[in-house]
């Protein structure tokens, strides 16, 4: 699925053909962290749970373009999940248990880490046209897509 151009556009849905995007699951997010640190970009966490069509869409149609236009690395975190992972400090846990000290209750939610902490106002799903809205702001003058993160 495509959202048709512009803020306006949200709710233009359109069918592609597209193999559906796949993020990488965390296993160590203190790595991703000063991996990108480097960079001096922050570390976009999506926090997901099975089944759910929003984070499905979000992940598909909207995470890709900041991968590849504002080479952001974005990582997944699967709510109630048991997989082990390294949360920013280092400290092994669950994805489940660390979506809990997050306080993370609503899926998807978009986490933006920097330098051990969070950069950018934590966006959690409610209807996917204000959730896009506040995530993706102004339109990117020099970008074959419509959206850019402004944080």
């Amino acid at each position: 699925m495509v959202i048709g151009a512009g803020l306006a556009g949200f709710g233009e849905l359109q069918q592609t053909r597209a193999a559906p995007h796949t993020l990488p699951i965390a296993t160590t997010l203190d790595e991703d962290l000063a991996r990108v640190v480097k960079q001096g970009k922050p570390l976009v966490v999506m926090v997901s749970l099975d089944g759910c069509p929003f984070c499905r869409l979000v992940r598909e149609n909207f995470l890709p373009s900041l991968e590849r236009e504002q080479h952001l690395t974005v990582v997944q975190v699967h709510m109630r999940k048991s997989t082990a992972i390294k949360d920013l400090q280092g400290r092994r846990t669950t994805h489940d248990q660390l979506t809990r000290t997050w306080g993370i209750k609503v899926a998807p939610l978009l986490f933006f880490g920097k330098n051990g902490s969070e950069v950018a106002e934590r966006l959690a799903g409610a209807s996917i046209p204000e959730f896009l809205q506040r995530l993706f702001t102004r339109a990117h003058p020099q970008s074959s897509t419509v959206f850019y993160l402004d944080i």
